[in-house]
């Protein structure tokens, strides 16, 4: 399952990064086949494969290993390398260090950012 979810965070973040995988094996130090076994589960990663992973992608480890937030229609589309854009227009996604009031404003935004989005 954290494979799943380390590669679909991987594939998602590639994608709003504008990256290829080519790019990312390449920045990584690991061929493409073996990123791209990787990527189809085929494979397991050593974890100083996902740390160079994650530093390639210039994105905290933790924020890859995270429990993403797509369905699992996305996610499978992602896997597939279907799908053009994880996040609608004019959204980003950041990784950030806060204090517990500035994180609990941020779950808040989050929130209203998320019941905006379903209407």
């Amino acid at each position: 399952m954290y494979n799943q979810i380390f590669f679909t965070n991987v594939l998602r973040t590639l994608d709003e990064q504008g990256l290829t995988k080519s790019e990312l094996a390449e920045r990584a130090g690991i061929s493409v086949s073996f990123l791209s076994d990787l990527t189809n589960a085929k494979a397991n990663p050593s974890p100083k494969v996902l740390d160079a992973i994650a530093r390639a992608l210039n994105t905290a480890l933790p924020a890859l290993l995270e429990i993403t937030d797509l369905d699992e229609a996305t996610m499978a589309s992602l896997m597939g390398g279907q799908a053009s854009q994880s996040l609608p227009e004019g959204l980003v996604r950041v990784t950030a260090l806060l204090t517990p009031f500035q994180a609990f404003t941020v779950k808040r935004w989050d929130g209203e950012n998320r019941r905006k989005l379903k209407r």
